[in-house]
């Protein structure tokens, strides 16, 4: 146990002990500590514009008695506040009004065994080593006479958790991610990765790949809306994933029938498998959740099948099943969502190569099997039209080209798309996957997703990036 997750055990049991003695011995009672380290690099005009960095320890206590439920936060961890964060949320709880979706606490349980250990040297790493990045994604940028703008971040956050039911677990998390675009006077290209070591991030790749396509999109054309067959990057693929998550894996959408999800259902195309998983791949993940549930990898679809919903507590005793470790501080309003998720890809590439000529192959690959359609790189500014079907509506960004006979033949300006994102990966409706899965960090949240290439029967464009 590192010294930092050791004083943050520390903590969470001393509060746990003060709680337990303050509300009553037939209280239930668990407490969450958690530090985060976050470092940012921002970059804009091809140079360094600022960089931060940000210390925060957190410590949540939640305490149900007599039927009724209280939770409080506090950001002063010295023994005054945590004292005054025992007090109030003892006298909270007192007039909390009842909870009759109580599920009680998680017991105790062994936490899974990740495939290694955090690079604490990722987590902590200093404005040097993310300049030195940032340097070699911009040198490469400006070599092709353009502008580069993004950001290089890194974060780590040691979290500890313990109950009055005696379960007591710790963990770290680490990320990396860079983000970044380069610009022409008609077009920008986007690249970005995310990992749990920096050393697997190639600046100059993704800027060289930024570059190329910001070249290739200049002087886009217009093109009428329809019905076009669709090559998706793995960065348009990253937003259909997280989508899915939040509106359709959603165990408390699923028991309300607000979600498409069907158990049991052959509701995606059979290349489909999609899972849910904080311990492989480059994808960083909590190993339990905000209820010390431990979290296993989770089979949302395995060859098209849907298999499961992500839950918490609440929401699987709603469902008369067993929580899944998904729970969150907003999940008792907004439901448990997966927060790591992978869409299977038929070969998976080593880390080093998700950057190099075998990636930008497997999607040309995909593009050599497309008659007449559209190779799309972002998707930007998606919102839900409706969350039974899953229609979303957003644009496209950094780079769409029209592809004829096999080849890319002219860039085309952005379009509106209005799409039902499980419609789109229905039985006959992915014609084929991407040999690869880079990783992504969502800019809105503590997700990541490993999203290959897609290459999809149909997609729905309505009109250009204006209406």
């Amino acid at each position: 146990m590192s010294p930092d997750t050791a004083v943050r055990s520390e903590t969470a049991e001393r509060v746990l002990q003060a709680a337990r003695t303050a509300a009553g011995g037939s209280a239930d009672v668990d407490v969450t500590v958690e530090h985060e380290h976050l470092a940012l690099t921002r970059f804009a005009n091809s140079y360094i514009h600022q960089n931060v960095a940000s210390d925060t320890d957190t410590v949540t206590l939640r305490i149900h008695a007599d039927g009724r439920t209280a939770v409080n936060t506090t950001t002063v961890t010295d023994d005054a506040g945590l004292a005054a964060l025992v007090e109030r949320t003892v006298a909270a709880v007192r007039l909390s009004p009842a909870d009759p979706g109580w599920a009680g606490l998680s017991g105790r349980a062994p936490l899974p065994i990740p495939s290694a250990d955090p690079d604490l040297a990722t987590g902590g790493a200093g404005p040097e080593a993310r300049a030195e990045q940032v340097k070699a994604y911009v040198d490469e940028v400006t070599a092709a006479g353009l502008t580069a703008a993004g950001f290089y971040r890194n974060r780590l956050v040691v979290t500890a958790y313990a109950n009055s039911e005696g379960q007591a677990v710790h963990g770290t998390v680490v990320e990396a991610a860079i983000d970044g675009i380069a610009k022409t006077a008609t077009s920008d290209g986007a690249s970005r990765q995310a990992s749990r070591r920096m050393s697997d991030l190639n600046g100059a790749a993704l800027g060289a790949r930024a570059a190329a396509k910001a070249l290739a999109s200049q002087n886009p054309i217009e093109i009428d809306p329809g019905e076009y067959e669709v090559v998706l990057e793995p960065t348009a693929v990253s937003d259909i994933l997280w989508v899915l998550a939040d509106y359709g894996f959603n165990g408390k959408a699923l028991t309300e029938g607000t979600s498409f999800a069907k158990l049991g259902d052959q509701q995606f195309d059979p290349l489909v498998t999609l899972i849910d998983d904080p311990l492989s791949g480059p994808a960083a993940g909590p190993l339990f959740d905000a209820e010390g549930t431990p979290r296993d990898p989770l089979h949302l679809v395995r060859n098209g099948v849907t298999q499961a919903v992500a839950h918490d507590r609440r929401s699987a005793r709603e469902a008369a099943t067993t929580s899944t470790g998904h729970a969150s501080a907003s999940s008792a309003t907004d439901g448990a969502v997966p927060i790591n998720v992978r869409l299977e890809p038929p070969v998976t590439l080593t880390p080093t190569e998700v950057d190099g000529p075998a990636a930008d192959s497997a999607v040309q690959g995909l593009i050599t099997k497309v008659h007449r359609g559209l190779l799309v790189t972002d998707h930007w500014y998606t919102r839900c039209l409706d969350p039974r079907r899953l229609v979303m509506t957003g644009l496209t960004r950094n780079g769409v080209w029209l592809i004829e006979n096999g080849e890319i033949t002219h860039p085309v300006k952005n379009l509106r798309f209005t799409q039902s994102y499980p419609e789109a990966l229905a039985p006959g409706r992915v014609l084929a996957i991407g040999t690869h899965a880079p990783a992504f960090a969502s800019k809105y949240g503590a997700y990541s997703a490993m999203a290959p290439a897609l290459h999809l029967a149909g997609w729905n464009f309505t009109g250009g990036a204006s209406g």
